[in-house]
């Protein structure tokens, strides 16, 4: 007997396991994302929500479960988009049957992600239908077709990316540069979107710069803006010195914009990196309204430099800058070089404070012979060297009039205005360059070595400033003071003093204004 052999085709349905005439109504969600927070998409988003809706409601066969919508959120990392992790935990739970969405690229711009999130779903045998495409993750030629598409929708993704990043590299080329004003203390903007100053906040910036110059550690400073219960830009109670030193070296600060400190790695992790060179940077300069001067911004750079790279004694062992005293940093040892630390002496029945080189405290044999000088001796010493200016105010007063002049005939405008011309030379050249890759490099190495030029020249020009206002200072003090010291004053002493040199039965006082008195004790 001859068998007829005969297919019967497959229905197309959503579920594979239900038989058309006992399944129950298909428990359908929909998903919808925009990307931006403009007007035309935000419209966009509330159409598509209302189109699904309605969409759903309408089909006899379904069960409106809900819409899942992500609104301002990007598709190239599905760990942004709460709203589609929820929904993929409900179809994990078993209340989701079918999703419908837009298009593959409001679902995922990134491939991998796409493509896992529809495998996870298909082993759950609930189906994805992306309307545009017009294609069913439960057909069988679904994945290839979503494996395609999901490539395209991450390819235009990435040049979208690469589009916006040449559009803020031309803006930053032309010196708009873009700046996030929330977390930024002493600046808001206008409604120009333009960076204006916040009175109360830069009063807090001026104070911060102002006692870092005066001596205070980062610390002292987060401590004294945490008691006077002021609040951090990002508006925290708690001040960290991270948080201060980055204040101190802002260049907004004094009216500039360095652009692009950072950067993204790839579109899809959207990662950021510090920028070491990696990727260009711009510099503008006089952007907006300086809240700390050019020249007080610069010396509080030399100054970060400064107690940054403390080193003392023969081997120049590095050390940590202290503020906690007024003489912590400022006391060095006369034969090795080390610095002086403050430590206390112990005796049956009796305790001293002492100032001793660090040398003989940490190391064991020391061969360093340096006396250990008292601080009731260290601290007469010190007044003992300020009345001996105010004693022969009249020479003194004299000698400083003769450094002032001294230090105003140095010029460093004309030369940072040569560096300035050559820089701007430079770039157009590097620019041609670009075109033809010859000699690309070295303009790029002659660019940095400008650069560096120039901001030790703008370096030697706030110490220029630094020292004018020091010789003024000291003026202004023997001016002032009428008689003589008698009390040790922590604040006049990091007010004046620049170092303390200990030697056998003397000590060499050096000012801030380059005054040097030697004084037995």
């Amino acid at each position: 007997m001859n068998a007829n052999t005969y297919m019967i085709p497959s229905r197309r349905r959503f579920r594979n396991d239900v038989l058309p005439e006992t399944k129950p109504k298909l428990r359908v969600a929909a998903y919808c994302r925009v990307s931006t927070d403009y007007e035309e998409q935000a419209t966009s988003f509330e159409v598509q929500v209302e189109h699904y809706t309605s969409y759903i409601k309408n089909n006899s066969e379904w069960e409106f479960v809900g819409i899942f919508a992500d609104d301002g959120i990007s598709g190239t990392d599905v760990r942004n988009r709460d709203e589609f992790n929820k929904m993929i935990e409900q179809c994990m739970a078993g209340k989701i049957d079918m999703i419908i969405t837009k298009s593959i690229s409001r679902f995922s711009r990134n491939t991998v992600d796409c493509l896992n999130s529809i495998r996870k779903l298909r082993e759950k045998k609930i189906a994805v239908y992306f309307e545009k495409e017009n294609i069913n993750s439960m057909d069988s030629k679904g994945e290839i077709m979503l494996t395609i598409m999901a490539s395209l929708a991450q390819q235009e993704s990435e040049s979208l990316s690469q589009n916006v990043k040449l559009g803020i590299q031309f803006r930053f080329q032309n010196g708009e540069c873009l700046v996030n004003h929330n977390r930024f203390l002493g600046y808001t903007k206008d409604e120009n979107k333009k960076l204006i100053i916040e009175p109360k906040e830069a009063a807090v910036v001026k104070r911060i710069f102002r006692e870092y110059l005066e001596g205070a550690s980062l610390k002292q400073i987060g401590i004294g803006l945490e008691s006077d219960g002021i609040l951090t830009g990002a508006g925290k109670t708690c001040w960290i010195s991270t948080t201060i030193r980055k204040i101190l070296s802002n260049e907004k600060y004094m009216g500039d914009i360095l652009a692009q400190k950072t950067y993204t790695e790839n579109f899809l992790t959207k990662k950021r990196y510090t920028n070491n060179g990696i990727v260009p940077q711009y510099y503008s300069e006089n952007t907006h309204e300086a809240i700390v001067p050019r020249d007080i911004f610069m010396q509080v750079q030399e100054e970060l430099a400064r107690r940054a790279n403390l080193h003392a004694g023969k081997n120049k062992k590095k050390r940590v800058y202290s503020a906690k005293y007024a003489l912590s940093s400022l006391v060095y040892c006369g034969g090795c070089g080390e610095i002086y630390r403050r430590t206390t002496w112990y005796k049956p029945g009796d305790k001293k404070i002492v100032w001793r080189c660090v040398d003989r405290i940490e190391t064991k044999n020391s061969t360093c012979k340096s006396p250990s000088i008292l601080e009731e001796e260290l601290k007469s010493a010190v007044i003992k060297a300020i009345n001996k200016i105010f004693l022969d105010k009249t020479g003194f007063i004299e000698i400083l009039k003769n450094n002032i002049t001294k230090v105003l005939e140095l010029d460093f405008d004309s030369e940072i205005a040569e560096t300035d011309k050559e820089i701007k030379n430079s770039q157009k050249e590097l620019i041609n360059l670009a075109i033809t890759n010859d000699g690309y490099d070295d303009m790029v190495e002659k660019i940095h070595a400008l650069r560096e030029h120039k901001n030790n020249l703008l370096l030697q020009s706030a110490e220029k400033s630094d020292k004018l206002a020091r010789l003024k200072e000291m003026l202004e003090f023997l001016d002032k003071q009428s008689v003589r010291i008698l009390e040790y004053d922590e604040t006049l002493v990091r007010k004046l003093i620049e170092k303390i040199t200990v030697f056998d039965e003397k000590l060499l006082i050096k000012f801030k204004s380059g005054l040097e008195i030697e004084v037995k004790y």
